[in-house]
Formats: structure tokens, C-alpha cells, sequence
């Protein structure tokens, strides 16, 4: 797959303004996809972040293994990160995160209040990469739409602050992706989890990536959901295979490869695979 280079204009102003208010925030949230912990960690946030306290908030934990969950929470706490598994959508532990902050903040608070100064909300910015569920999150936090929502990759298009309550402040942002991939499994990650726009990369390499890893790590539900045999990885004949059970053929028996990439994309996207795990700590680490 030709190496992808995704950097629009807004992403680098996104990390200008980013740079520039870090100094107004007492905590950084990093939202990560729980089933791919690593591929959704942009690296250029753990940069210009470094000085900030940081917690690791893996969303969309219910669509992953909870065993596997749990290791990367102990992986990220091992490295001094508080970090946690939510649900951004329905509200899974999503009340602990202010008392988190707290717990990190409690020790400046202390020393400011020995100064005289008063207690204030604390500041935090919330960063992600697109599509993770920054919008989402805001929303359940704050208990009404106070932005924008969607499924499509990249809705948020400017930094907006949002009062959450009297104890915490959010400084939202737009989705930031790192200039380039050097690793092309990441990319193809991002996009089966819809983190990537489809249009940018070439779908019959993500499709033939996302089939092979089914096969390698979840086999058995792989193979029932096509009701097919997948003995090889011979991803031509499997191509075939799923094209003839669903009735992806062209006129004269053909099979149609765009209709079959279409379905697996779909059941990717559906979970109908089940709680997939993209990222694996002994692979990933």
C-alpha cells in the first residue's frame, strides 16, 4: 500500500493552538479506541504534552475483550498514567474522570490555596484522534448536546471550551493525525475502525489486512460469519467464497470483489465479529 501521507491544513493549525493554550491547562484527557490503544496514540500528543499530567481514557471499551482492556490499563500505569476503560456513548465510568483529575490535582490545589489563591475548576483539554468519541464524551459529561456529534471522521473543526461544572472546565479539540505513517499496519487499523476516511487509502489492501488478521487471531468467528472455511490464507479464494454465499456475482458468475469488500468493511464497523482486539500488549509493546 502506497505510504500514506494525512496532514490537513487544520490539523496543523489544530497543533499550533493546541501548543499555545497547553500553558492555560492543568491536565491533558488522551482518548484512545480501546481496541487499538497504540494505533489511535498519536505520538505527537505524548510530545507536546509531556509536561502536562495525562490520563489515558480508552473509549469504546465494550466493543473489545475486557481481559485485553485490562492489560493495557496496567501497561499505561506501569508508565505512571492513571488510565481507565469507558464508554463515551453510554456513560461507562465516565463519572470517575473528575475525581481522577482530582486526585492528580489535588497536590497544586493544596499549595495554591497555602498562597491564597482560590480554589477554580480544573482546566483540562481533551485530545484524540478523529472519530475516537472526543464529541461524544464532552456530551455525556456535560449532560446535554453541546457539540456536535457524528460518525464521520473529523467533525470537530475548532477548539471550544465547556464548562462542565463548577469543578472542571473541558478544552475541546479537533482530531489531530501525525504527519505520516511509517508503520502501514497502523493505517490500516485506523481505517477498519473508521478513524482513516476510507477515500485517502486503497480499500482492497485494508480488506485484505483486516480478513488476514481475523484469520491469524479470530478464526472461528471469521469463518462463521461467511460460513466458509478458511484453511489458507489464500485471500483470493476466500474473496471468492464470501462473493458466492452472498450472492456478490456479476453477470456471468463473476464475482464482484468491490460488493464483498463493502460487507466486510460493514461487519468490521457492526462488530459482527465480536469484541475484536486490534492492538495486543505482548504484540504491541
Amino acid at each position: 500500500m502506497k505510504l500514506i501521507q494525512w496532514y490537513p491544513g487544520h490539523m496543523a493549525k489544530t497543533k499550533r493552538l493546541i501548543k499555545e493554550r497547553l500553558k492555560l491547562v492543568d491536565v491533558v484527557y488522551e482518548l484512545l479506541d480501546a481496541r487499538a490503544p497504540i494505533s489511535s496514540q498519536n505520538p505527537m500528543i505524548r510530545e507536546i504534552t509531556s509536561n502536562k499530567p495525562r490520563i489515558i481514557l480508552l473509549n469504546k471499551a465494550d466493543l473489545a475483550n475486557k481481559q485485553a482492556v485490562d492489560k493495557w490499563i496496567a501497561y499505561f500505569e506501569a508508565q505512571g498514567l492513571k488510565a481507565i476503560a469507558i464508554n463515551a456513548m453510554h456513560g461507562l465510568n465516565v463519572n470517575k474522570i473528575v475525581g481522577l483529575s482530582k486526585e492528580l490535582m489535588k497536590e497544586k490545589f493544596e499549595r495554591n490555596a497555602k498562597r491564597g489563591i482560590n480554589v477554580r475548576p480544573i482546566r483540562a483539554m481533551i485530545l484524540g484522534i478523529p472519530n475516537v468519541g472526543k464529541s461524544t464524551l464532552i456530551n455525556q459529561l456535560v449532560k446535554k448536546r453541546a457539540t456536535k456529534v457524528g460518525d464521520v471522521a473529523g467533525i470537530t473543526k475548532h477548539l471550544q471550551t465547556i464548562r462542565i461544572h463548577d469543578e472542571l472546565e473541558l478544552l475541546d479539540t479537533p482530531g489531530i493525525l501525525w504527519p505520516k505513517f511509517e508503520d502501514q499496519d497502523i493505517a490500516r487499523k485506523l481505517v477498519l475502525i473508521g478513524s482513516l476516511k476510507d477515500s485517502i487509502v486503497a480499500m482492497d489492501d485494508v480488506v485484505v489486512y483486516g480478513m488476514k488478521f481475523l484469520i491469524n487471531h479470530y478464526k472461528e468467528a471469521f469463518e462463521a460469519r461467511y460460513d466458509i472455511t478458511a484453511d489458507s490464507e489464500d485471500i483470493l479464494s476466500i474473496f471468492d467464497a464470501i462473493g458466492k454465499r452472498r450472492g456478490c456475482l456479476k453477470k456471468g458468475g463473476v464475482v464482484d470483489y468491490d460488493k464483498v469488500i463493502d460487507i466486510f468493511i460493514h461487519d468490521f464497523r457492526n462488530q459482527m465479529f465480536g469484541k475484536i482486539m486490534l492492538d495486543r500488549v505482548d504484540d504491541d509493546v
